[in-house]
């Protein structure tokens, strides 16, 4: 068959198929997917009425409209907040949080494209909205669109337990404790002896059973010299030394490390008994991350820069780590952190969830948290001791958030989310723009993580 043949043949198998003619969409509103032949579905009109398709199953209950607010405490955070807020035909209204550090503009963005995968549509439908914006995005998420995903998804839920009257973690099968969700404060504010000591009594006088540190120095070369690793090493004991053997210390290294010098480090510490070592080296490789793992008896946390469950796929099928850490405002919300808790449930690994942005997240946390049975204990980026942070949190909600009762975070009654707010308590907080995260170099001017 000649070319001319072959052409005209394919003209009129188009033409029987009932496609119009390709020279008639001179004629016609074009979309560019009529031309590039990128979206066929697009090309020959065949486009599936969403709402419709889920007449005979859904509820009358509808998403009218969505809203995304940055909050600054500081007119230079790093991070600050982005609250999402759906509102809906029946009046109620589903708050989240899609905060993504160093990223704000682009997140608030990135939830606005978003907006036709929910606005329209019935809000209990919370995993095929999740499903619509992951895989029909056709790219997969990384941190921006999981952040937005996050977002999205919290307000869902929220809206879903308010509209069946009850909280969201007892939709989830919870609570798993009837005590509430085991908590811990950071103590990056306590370096000497005294403060140290001061720490361990007030731990002790209100029931915190655990805190956070960091290594002692603000960046690592790959291969360290032994002063400093010396210097890490006997930090970490000074301070296990003055909290006690009765609080559990965990070790955030922050990818600082290379696999040579963290091994060392944890090698070193064993004796110390740490809960854990968080990001020993970078957590996009898993390879360098089971190497570290396989060489110490100190558990091995990571997660929180990964999105979605299939980002924690090959660390819980290869066994790499004791501990995972999604946070709830990346890994793609509520229906995003209770895969991951499945997953490494049945690969018998814990779950400590990491929580550094703004309240509305801590809070969307704890729900997940009090389903879970393989929790171990939840951060809050906050210390001992409430901050102006605090009573901000606490003006907005009309009680203080993600502050612990006896060492636990207490889980509300009230449906859904368990909170209101009000758009006029967050503009007393204008958005200050994006501003970069933290910056740092080694001294020869390399970059390095922080």
């Amino acid at each position: 068959m000649n070319r001319r043949k072959f052409l005209g043949g394919a003209a009129a198998a188009f033409a029987a198929a009932g496609a119009r003619p390709l020279h008639a969409a001179a004629n016609s509103a074009l979309r560019p997917s009529d031309l590039c032949g990128c979206n066929p579905y697009f090309q020959y009109g065949f486009r599936q009425n969403e709402v419709e398709l889920f007449k005979d199953v859904n509820t009358n209950l509808r998403v009218t409209n969505m809203k995304v607010f940055g909050v600054s405490l500081t007119p230079n955070s790093d991070r600050p907040y982005v609250f999402v807020k759906l509102e809906t035909n029946q009046g109620l209204v589903g708050w989240g949080e899609a905060t993504l550090e160093g990223k704000a503009g682009s997140t608030i963005a990135c939830v606005q494209d978003f907006r036709d995968f929910v606005v329209g549509k019935d809000p209990l439908q919370v995993q095929h909205h999740w499903e619509s914006m992951y895989v029909q995005s056709f790219y997969r998420a990384g941190p921006l669109m999981g952040s937005a995903i996050s977002g999205i998804d919290q307000a869902l839920w929220d809206i879903r337990g308010k509209a069946m009257g009850v909280p969201v973690y007892q939709l989830l099968g919870g609570p798993y404790d009837a005590k509430g969700v085991r908590g811990y404060y950071h103590a990056e504010n306590a370096r000497t002896d005294e403060q140290l000591a001061e720490l361990r009594e007030t731990a002790l006088s209100t029931g915190v059973s655990c805190f956070k540190v960091g290594l002692p120095d603000q960046a690592y070369e790959w291969i360290e010299t032994t002063p400093k690793i010396e210097r890490a090493v006997k930090y970490l004991a000074r301070i296990r030394e003055k909290l006690g053997d009765s609080i559990d210390i965990a070790v955030d290294f922050h990818a600082k490390t290379s696999p040579s010098v963290a091994t060392i480090i944890c090698k070193e510490v064993e004796p110390l008994r740490l809960l854990w070592v968080e990001e020993p080296c970078p957590p996009e490789n898993v390879s360098a991350m089971a190497r570290i793992s396989r060489r110490t008896t100190t558990p091995i946390a990571t997660g929180e820069r990964l999105v979605a469950a299939f980002g924690f796929r090959e660390l819980i099928e290869k066994s790499v780590v004791d501990i995972l850490q999604p946070d709830i405002n990346h890994v793609g919300g509520i229906t995003g952190l209770r895969k991951v808790a499945d997953m490494a449930n049945y690969s018998n690994m814990s779950m400590a969830p990491h929580a550094c942005e703004g309240p509305i997240g801590g809070l969307a946390t704890l729900h997940v948290d009090a389903s879970m049975p393989n929790f171990l204990v939840q951060e809050i980026c906050s210390f001992v001791k409430p901050t102006k942070k605090d009573e901000i949190w606490a003006e907005w909600f009309g009680f203080p958030p993600m502050r612990m009762v006896d060492g636990r975070f207490p889980l509300s009654s009230k449906p859904g989310l368990g909170f209101e707010l009000s758009e006029a308590s967050l503009a007393k907080f204008p958005f200050g723009g994006t501003n970069p995260m933290a910056r740092v170099f080694q001294v020869d001017g390399s970059v390095a993580e922080w």
